[in-house]
């Protein structure tokens, strides 16, 4: 039997790992038997401070996990800028600590990370091993991140995504279907550019990278390109939600962090190894609104 440790259990991609492990199956099809009867400690902050390093050595040690699921992070992109401290521990001291105690006990650790820690200034879509050059804070503590996950531990993962939604918390998915309800229109940016990003589909590929010993970087996302504006657009089409269609350019909202224009990340490595069932953006996020729309139901 598995004994899994999922740290930020209780935001999007933790929510997913939980019900793919406990369900036998994902949106994509079923999981795996490595994990049937698997035992979890879910934790959040409350339950294990990833930036205290006593605190994980302990838990770890006691806990004797096979693998550790890194879902933690500090991922508001602004407030990054003005909380740097807090965005340098949780997003690389967090996983610096969590690659230690899983070397010490010989865990394997999957650690998720960003399209953040590229540029996002070339149109072309980026493979696992393109030089990294964060223009954000965020994009600055992910990397680091990653470096130290790869310091540390032998035996990781880092999978690298881009624009998360998952049935829990807060996302880009749900602003969009509450503005076009609440407001009758929308405006969204056209001028960037990225991968739409299925929690359930991430989460499936992790446990499917998690059973080999594949080990490296690797990007997840789903596959195919739109601009935010696009994937608005589809948000409220593909909900029935009528409303106005506004596209404008990044200079209209002026933010503290800057965002990459172009953050197309292409699932390379998954392609040469594991194989890649990350499903197109347009058919994952049909999945999500048929399950998300049914559970607003009364």
């Amino acid at each position: 039997m598995m004994d899994i440790l999922i740290t930020g259990a209780n935001g999007q991609l933790g929510n997913e790992l939980q019900r793919i492990i406990r369900d036998g199956a994902a949106q994509i099809g079923p999981s795996f038997s490595d994990y049937r009867d698997a035992r979890m400690a879910l934790t959040d902050m409350q339950e294990l401070d990833i930036t205290d390093w006593p605190a994980v050595q302990r838990f770890v040690s006691e806990g004797g996990f096979d693998l550790i699921i890194n879902c933690a992070a500090y991922t508001d992109v602004d407030a990054c800028e003005t909380h740097q401290d807090l965005a340098y521990a949780v997003n690389a001291d967090g996983p610096r600590n969590l690659a230690r105690a899983a070397q010490q006990t010989g865990a394997v650790l999957v650690h998720v990370s960003t399209d953040y820690v590229f540029a996002g200034d070339d149109p072309t879509p980026r493979i696992e091993t393109d030089p990294c050059a964060p223009q954000s804070i965020y994009g600055k503590s992910k990397l680091l991140g990653e470096q130290a996950v790869a310091e540390e531990c032998e035996r990781y993962f880092i999978a690298r995504t881009a624009w998360l939604y998952g049935l829990v918390g807060k996302n880009f998915v749900k602003a969009i279907l509450e503005r076009a309800r609440s407001a009758g229109a929308i405006q969204v940016v056209d001028d960037q550019h990225g991968n739409p990003t299925n929690a359930n589909d991430l989460a499936y590929t992790l446990l499917k990278l998690a059973r080999t010993t594949e080990y490296g970087i690797y990007h997840a996302t789903n596959n195919g390109v739109c601009s935010w504006f696009d994937f608005a657009v589809a948000i409220v089409d593909g909900a029935g939600v009528p409303c106005t269609k506004t596209p404008c350019s990044s200079d209209e909202f002026v933010r503290a962090a800057k965002r990459p224009a172009y953050s197309m990340l292409d699932n390379a490595r998954l392609r040469a190894t594991v194989g890649d069932e990350m499903r197109e953006w347009q058919d994952a996020l049909a999945s999500y609104l048929a399950e998300y729309l049914a559970k607003e139901r009364p």
